[in-house]
């Protein structure tokens, strides 16, 4: 199984983080990881196709928003909640606490 590219967070681009917030999916893929470790893919699917859920983590991961690991066949998601409110301070909380 391939590594995933992550970027740097001194490469986490602003106008990116906000487009990859900016589709209820994604929303709520990082509103459910603000409040766990870590989850796996098919615990944040809803059910949803697996080539569309791809494109989701594909778009957090290059935002910055989403690290994704390999775990033998699973890959698990974490939040990248250090480095954003590194970079962004205060942006995520603001995020997660929304309704």
């Amino acid at each position: 199984m391939r590594a995933f590219k992550h970027p740097l967070p001194a490469d986490f681009v602003l106008e990116r983080v906000l487009y990859a917030l900016s589709d209820p999916v994604r929303m709520e893929i990082v509103r459910y990881l603000a409040g766990v470790p870590e989850a796996s893919c098919s615990e944040l699917d809803g059910g949803r196709p697996k080539s569309s859920m791809s494109h989701h983590f594909r778009v957090l991961r290059d935002a910055g928003l989403v690290q994704t690991r390999n775990v033998g066949t699973t890959h698990m998601n974490s939040l990248r909640s250090d480095e954003l409110n590194q970079r962004f301070p205060g942006l995520l909380e603001c995020i997660v606490t929304q309704a």
